[in-house]
């Protein structure tokens, strides 16, 4: 879990102490977007998609509007593999870690989250699961019950009224929050796909 400890995303979204993130879905618009705040409301990452890029891949940005990472989906794959890149990129020498369904039938989604650097895929660094319909989720680190994150989803008047989803995430300290923002993302599109179909 080295790689860990330094941020799999950026170290400066590591922190020694559990941070608490608010992501808000706007769901009332013709593209879903997305901000993550902290829990004073302070903005620190937005994913906002067009139609047109919605099916390939969508960029997560900072607060300053600077991409993070690119997601992207794999079309031709049964198991719903992404890929995330540093950056804008989508060159495979700035992949930092891909995603995939444990299996093709599930229940609840499990997704088995694999570092660049872990090309065998035999063991997953990661695991993540849970569901965006139940509105909840958890990652383990690799196949351990050492949970680095969770989320839940949070009630409120307002978000009922003005059509958003408002979704709580803990993540435990050492862990680079931007990665576990990155996976719930994932998930979302995972879990609308399913809902789709």
């Amino acid at each position: 879990m080295q790689n860990q400890q330094q941020g799999i995303i950026n170290p400066k979204y590591c922190a020694p102490h559990n941070v608490d993130l608010r992501i808000v879905r706007k769901v009332l618009t013709l593209a879903d977007s997305f901000s993550v705040t902290d829990v004073n409301g302070k903005m620190i990452f937005n994913l906002s998609s067009s139609l047109m890029t919605r099916q390939d891949h969508r960029v997560l940005l900072d607060a300053a509007g600077e991409p993070v990472v690119t997601l992207r989906r794999k079309m031709t794959t049964t198991h719903d593999r992404w890929q995330v890149f540093r950056g804008e990129s989508m060159e495979m020498k700035d992949l930092i870690f891909s995603v995939k369904r444990s299996s093709f039938f599930q229940l609840k989604t499990k997704l088995d989250v694999f570092l660049a650097n872990n090309t065998k895929e035999q063991v997953c660094d990661f695991k993540v699961k849970g569901s965006w319909f139940e509105r909840s989720c958890v990652v383990n680190a690799g196949e351990s019950l050492t949970i680095v994150a969770q989320m839940h989803k949070k009630h409120t008047a307002q978000s009922i009224a003005f059509g958003k989803d408002n979704f709580m995430v803990t993540v435990y300290p050492n862990t680079d929050y931007a990665f576990i923002v990155a996976l719930i993302l994932i998930l979302d599109e995972i879990n609308q796909d399913k809902r789709q179909s």
